[in-house]
């Protein structure tokens, strides 16, 4: 997943930080860094820091993925 911050927007409440340490985290009093690729394991807890987060700065963005029915299995065994 793709994790976008609005920096203008952000007042280092750090709730992010706290609720999804792996993704977001503080430098200083007022600096967040954050991975900007979230790994989609982490997908609960940046949904969490998302809610949190009283001026919602932070965006979510999915990836793009071909969901065409049935691609995967195809590209599984090598069919076309």
């Amino acid at each position: 997943m793709r994790l976008v911050v609005d920096l203008n927007r952000c007042q280092g409440y750090a709730q992010c930080a706290f609720l999804a340490p792996d993704v977001f985290v503080m430098h200083g009093e007022e600096s967040l860094l954050y991975n900007p690729r979230a790994e989609e394991e982490r997908r609960d807890e940046v949904a969490r820091a998302v809610a949190a987060c009283p001026v919602q700065a932070i965006i979510v963005e999915a990836d793009a993925v071909d969901e065409t029915p049935g691609r995967r299995d195809r590209e599984a065994t090598g069919e076309q």
